[in-house]
């Protein structure tokens, strides 16, 4: 999931709804594209404190399992990123970002596969869903587009991945997580 984040925002073709906000922050303090790893970090670390306070229920040892390598494989994924795509072509970055959106959705899913929790950003859009009694649904989509435009206010780079992953990814992750459950038989209990 890390690395895809990275590759996304290397392309310059848009950042997921997440990846947005890690990338204006980025943009708004000057900090060079490479050290996104130590943005997202940062921003994790502070969500996750405050999801202490707000939903505690949320945050757990899946929370700080996410939180601990995540920074270093976004890193790991900026250096990666212009070593496999050199070339700074339009194909090139497509190739780049369907790269990147494949790895995403995999990490995400196999996350949720994982069942041991949720990622910060996750945490606080359950527990604002509690809060105010709305659906899944309608907590992501809102979630999402309030991430989008944050980040899109920030500094952080829109574009077309921004909007097909804000579109797809809840339905390919829910797919994909099926999927790895099935080849990994992991049985809901």
């Amino acid at each position: 999931m890390c690395i895809g984040v990275s590759f996304n925002n290397n392309t310059q073709l848009g950042n997921d709804p997440v990846g947005i906000i890690y990338d204006g922050i980025r943009a708004t303090f000057h900090v060079p594209l490479i050290s996104l790893g130590m943005v997202s970090n940062g921003l994790n670390i502070v969500l996750l404190i405050l999801l202490f306070v707000i939903g505690r229920h949320y945050a757990n040892v899946g929370s700080l399992m996410y939180l601990i390598p995540y920074g270093f494989f976004v890193t790991i994924g900026s250096h990666l990123y212009p070593l496999i795509f050199s070339s700074d072509g339009t194909m090139t970055r497509v190739y780049g970002g369907i790269t990147g959106i494949t790895l995403y959705y995999i990490g995400i899913s196999l996350f949720i596969c994982a069942d041991i929790g949720v990622d910060p950003f996750s945490g606080f859009m359950l527990t604002i869903r509690d809060k105010m009694g709305w659906s899944m649904r309608r907590s992501k989509i809102t979630f999402d587009l309030f991430l989008i435009v944050v980040g899109i206010l920030l500094g952080g780079k829109f574009g077309v991945i921004t909007v097909l992953t804000a579109a797809t990814t809840g339905p390919t992750v829910q797919f994909l997580s099926n999927q790895f459950k099935n080849v990994f038989k992991i049985q809901k209990g």
